[in-house]
């Protein structure tokens, strides 16, 4: 497996924390994390593989420093890259805009030439709408740490041997 290059915004520490599990199932070896409030676009163009991780907040809006580098992801070549979403958000305070921070990252790299692995069921969620939720499926991992932290590591483990598939 190649290089792997994650990179999350966190406020209360849920995503941060994700982030390094993440690493942690992938290797250090394998995976290194990026807090976007000081990464570039340079930073993501290293990695054959990239994972982008943020926290929803509101009703829909991405994490503040995320949706700052939101400018650092359009500017940078992502051609030919694959590309990961991972989220946290509450199914049941807001169950109308469940992970929607994956979804909007998910939707500017629409036009980037890069392949969105990752993609996994909504079976076992409970929440009524998510920008996430593209043909049945989400884009990436939704973490709910606020009302199902007890499956957040075991949806982690589940969602890097699958990446490890689709990575290679």
């Amino acid at each position: 497996m190649q290089n792997i290059g994650i990179f999350y915004g966190s406020d209360t520490g849920n995503t941060e924390d994700a982030a390094k599990q993440l690493q942690q199932e992938f290797g250090a070896d394998k995976a290194q994390i990026f807090d976007v409030a000081n990464a570039k676009a340079s930073d993501m163009e290293q990695f054959p593989n990239l994972i982008f991780g943020s926290s929803t907040w509101g009703m829909g809006d991405l994490q503040e420093d995320f949706e700052e580098f939101m400018s650092e992801i359009k500017s940078a070549n992502l051609e030919g890259k694959k590309v990961a979403f991972f989220g946290c958000g509450d199914e049941e305070a807001y169950a109308d805009s469940f992970v929607d921070a994956i979804g909007i990252i998910y939707e500017a790299l629409n036009d980037k030439g890069c392949e969105v692995v990752g993609k996994i069921s909504t079976e076992g969620y409970e929440y009524d709408e998510s920008r996430a939720e593209v043909g049945g499926q989400f884009v990436g991992l939704p973490l709910d740490d606020d009302n199902e932290s007890n499956l957040t590591g075991d949806r982690i483990k589940r969602w890097v041997e699958q990446l490890k598939k689709e990575f290679d």
